[in-house]
């Protein structure tokens, strides 16, 4: 055999080729296909089909197919479904970390927390039966209102690259234990999960067509939204996509709820507790090294905090890549991020901490960028607006709280921000005109757990309600009134 020619071990990716999971079975679809890449080293680990508007459409038809039967199967039966499925994910608990960690990155300790939090989601939904029962009301003598909760139909979810399996299970539960059918779209960079969730949801009795995922990028996307036979879309990913997903789809007289990116405010004042501060800052803008919506990437710095300041740099430059913090998901976000880090510099910010050229032994083809902390930095410059989505951490020196406030305030995004002081008139100053969805106190990351519902303000959010706890419901749901009058015997 020519060597030119010659296959070896390392070409040879480690999954089979993936493909779309469409009323109950895995099918082959279009030709193309992208590779699935290991961020942590480069290498490709599998395949990805590009699907065509035909395979949404085939996905829709089993889905509305299934409706029929499904969306009349007792709301207890439904639950009982996802009460066997979270048995499961507990079972497959390591495969479905060490998963996330292969075609995301992230450290171990990361992909069993993602793990967790798709269990709480499970449970949430498998509470439902308890939470949306019809509510009834004699209005009158002999005069009865009362309301009940239908699904609507075959519904949409786009989810993002950062939460390969959390980000999914935000919409999963809750819109088929409601009675709905579903197209998953999952990031065509993260699609193992997807496709190992379709598995486990028809392992756990789940009726051939509910569920279905259909890979692919933006042809895809579009073709969802286009679709005439879905009733509903959610989105999770950038601004700048969520606006176009949110126009196209209400443009087609859909319901739509779209999550766009974030800038996240983590006010510090002089009073704060030092080490939990420190601790809490660097968590929050190097987890998951950076790539999440909740992550604080601007630090107002309040009058005399320098000491916390050399606290969380000390404790930002203890952290080594490859052990305490993962790589990037590309080397295209690895340059973009290198390119804001450097812009900075160039106007004026002085860099406290460098995390670019960080390199891992034996993985050097991987995308590692390690915590990075710059100071002095202006509101107006694009690292301080921007939504970087990497480990970098801008502080802004501000006077007082009301500068500090004037600062968030001027951002377009409005996901979250965070608090840190030990005195309860400035928590609830900031908690008050902060214009976020999400507000922490001396809590780095403030994501709401169940029942209370995921979800920001501004350009961080496009439609009504929440995309997770009780604010799904309406989401997922129609009302119906029946008003009822009997006359006498």
């Amino acid at each position: 055999m020519d060597s030119a020619l010659a296959v070896t071990p390392e070409a040879i990716p480690k999954y089979p080729g993936l493909r779309n999971f469409i009323g109950g079975r895995f099918i082959t679809g279009d030709e193309r296909h992208l590779d699935v890449l290991n961020p942590s080293d480069g290498s490709v680990i599998s395949r990805v089909p590009l699907s065509s508007p035909s395979d949404v459409d085939a996905a829709v038809k089993a889905a509305a197919q299934a409706f029929a039967s499904w969306s009349m199967t007792p709301i207890k039966e439904r639950a009982q479904v996802f009460y066997r499925y979270r048995a499961l994910l507990e079972r497959d608990f390591d495969v479905l970390a060490a998963l996330i960690t292969e075609e995301h990155g992230k450290l171990r300790k990361e992909a069993e927390a993602e793990i967790l939090k798709a269990l709480e989601l499970i449970e949430f939904a498998c509470s439902l039966p308890q939470i949306v029962p019809g509510e009834v009301l004699e209005v009158s003598r002999g005069v009865e209102c009362r309301v009940d909760r239908y699904p609507i139909g075959v519904v949409a979810s786009i989810t993002p690259f950062n939460f390969p399996s959390m980000v999914p299970h935000w919409t999963i539960p809750n819109a088929l234990a409601l009675g709905n059918c579903m197209v998953l779209k999952p990031s065509e960079l993260v699609p193992l999960s997807a496709a190992r969730i379709a598995a486990l949801l028809a392992e756990a009795g789940l009726p051939a067509g509910v569920f279905n995922v259909v890979h692919g990028g933006q042809e895809v996307v579009e073709a969802i939204c286009d679709h005439p036979g879905i009733a509903a879309v959610s989105f999770v990913g950038s601004t700048r996509v969520a606006k176009l997903v949110y126009r196209r789809a209400t443009a087609s007289l859909k319901r739509a709820l779209a999550l766009g990116g974030a800038k996240n405010h983590l006010f510090v004042l002089p009073d704060a507790n030092p080490d939990l501060t420190a601790a809490s800052v660097v968590a929050s803008m190097s987890g998951c090294t950076g790539q999440r919506c909740m992550a604080g990437s601007v630090m107002l710095a309040l009058s005399a905090t320098d000491h916390i300041v050399r606290r969380l740099v000390d404790h930002a430059a203890g952290i080594v890549p490859g052990e305490g913090i993962g790589p990037v998901i590309s080397r295209q976000a690895k340059e973009r991020i290198e390119r804001y880090i450097g812009e900075a510099e160039s106007e004026g910010a002085t860099i406290l901490l460098d995390g670019r050229g960080a390199t891992v032994p034996g993985r050097e083809g991987g995308f590692w960028i390690g915590p990075t902390i710059l100071d002095r930095v202006h509101p107006s410059m694009r690292i301080a607006q921007e939504e970087v989505f990497g480990p970098v951490l801008a502080i802004v020196r501000v006077s007082d709280l009301e500068e500090a406030v004037a600062v968030e305030n001027a951002s377009p995004y409005g996901n979250a921000a965070s608090v840190f002081t030990e005195s309860g008139s400035s928590a609830r100053y900031v908690a008050e005109r902060a214009s976020a969805g999400m507000i922490g106190v001396n809590v780095g990351v403030p994501v709401p757990r169940e029942p209370f519902s995921f979800g920001g303000w501004n350009e961080s959010k496009f439609g009504a309600g929440d995309i997770t706890g009780r604010g799904s419901i309406e989401l997922w749901t129609r009302a119906k009134k029946t008003t009822t009058r009997w006359g006498p015997e």
